[in-house]
C-alpha cells in the first residue's frame, strides 16, 4: 500500500467522504513523511472528496509585496507552505482580496470565494458563511489549536459588546493604496486572546469533532455549522453581555 494510498484509508476512516465540501488547515511537519510532501497530501485528500468534492483553503499573502490575487506568494511563516503549494495547483481558483484571499478546488469553488465583501470579509456574506451553508466540514491536521479561521465567523454572529475594530491598509499592485474595515481579527475582537483556543478546546472536550490518524498526527474533523453553534454562545458567555449591542 503507498503512502497516498494509506492517507486516502485514515481521511475516509476520520469521516471525509465523496462529495464533501472541506476547509484545511494544516502542518506538513505534524502529518509526517507524505510521498510528494505538500503535492501528495493535497492529492490525498482530493482524492479522498473526488471529482464533486471541493477543498477549499484561506491563503493570504505576504505583507510585504504589493498584493496581486495570482501571483503574490502566501505569508507561509503565518499561513503553512501547504497553502502555498495550493494556490499554484492544477484547477485552482483564487479570490481577488488582499486581507482574505482564498483558493478552492472543485464544483463549488466560484460560489465559496468569487466576489468577496471588500470589507467585514470573514463576516455574514463571505466565504466562511458560505462554506457553513455549504455544510463544510473543516480538517485539521496537526494545525495550531488558535488557527481555526472558521472562529472569526463567530466573532461577527456573538452578541459581545464594544467589539474591537480595525481599518487596515493594504497596497495592491493595480490600484495602490487600499483601506479595509472589519472587526480585528489580528489581536482579537476583545482583551482575551487566549479564546480561540479555548473555544476550540471546549469544543472537542464535548465530543463534537470526530478524531483519528492522519499520518503522523491526530488528526481533527469538525462539521462547520456545528462549530459556529457550538461556539456563538460559548463566546458571549465567556467574552460579555448575551445582550445585542447599542
Amino acid at each position: 500500500m503507498t503512502p497516498r494510498v494509506l492517507l486516502v484509508q485514515q481521511l475516509q476512516a476520520l469521516g471525509l467522504h465523496s462529495g464533501d465540501v472541506v476547509m484545511v488547515h494544516a502542518s506538513l511537519r505534524a502529518v509526517g513523511p507524505v510521498e510528494g510532501r505538500a503535492n501528495g497530501l493535497l492529492h490525498a485528500i482530493l482524492d479522498t472528496i473526488g471529482p464533486d468534492g471541493t477543498l477549499a483553503m484561506v491563503l493570504g499573502a505576504d505583507p510585504d509585496d504589493p498584493f496581486d490575487a495570482l501571483h503574490t506568494p502566501v505569508d507561509v511563516e503565518d499561513m503553512g507552505w501547504l497553502a502555498e503549494v495550493f494556490r499554484t495547483f492544477p484547477g485552482v481558483r483564487v479570490s481577488d482580496h488582499a486581507a482574505a484571499r482564498w483558493a478552492a478546488r472543485g464544483p463549488l469553488a466560484a460560489a465559496l470565494i468569487d466576489a468577496p465583501p471588500l470589507h467585514d470579509y470573514h463576516g455574514p456574506e463571505g466565504t466562511l458563511q458560505r462554506l457553513v451553508d455549504h455544510r463544510a466540514k473543516v480538517l485539521r491536521l496537526g494545525a495550531d489549536p488558535d488557527t481555526l479561521t472558521l472562529t472569526h465567523l463567530v466573532e461577527y454572529h456573538a452578541r459581545v459588546p464594544h467589539k474591537r475594530r480595525v481599518r487596515l491598509r493594504y497596497v495592491r499592485a493595480d490600484i495602490g493604496e487600499q483601506w479595509i474595515a472589519s472587526l480585528d481579527d489580528t489581536h482579537g475582537i476583545v482583551d482575551a486572546p487566549e479564546y480561540f483556543e479555548e473555544v476550540l478546546e471546549a469544543f472537542l472536550d464535548a465530543g463534537h469533532a470526530r478524531l483519528g490518524p492522519v499520518g503522523r498526527c491526530t488528526a481533527q474533523l469538525i462539521d462547520a455549522r456545528a462549530f459556529v453553534d457550538f461556539a456563538v454562545p460559548w463566546l458571549e458567555n465567556h467574552l460579555g453581555s448575551t445582550h445585542p449591542q447599542a
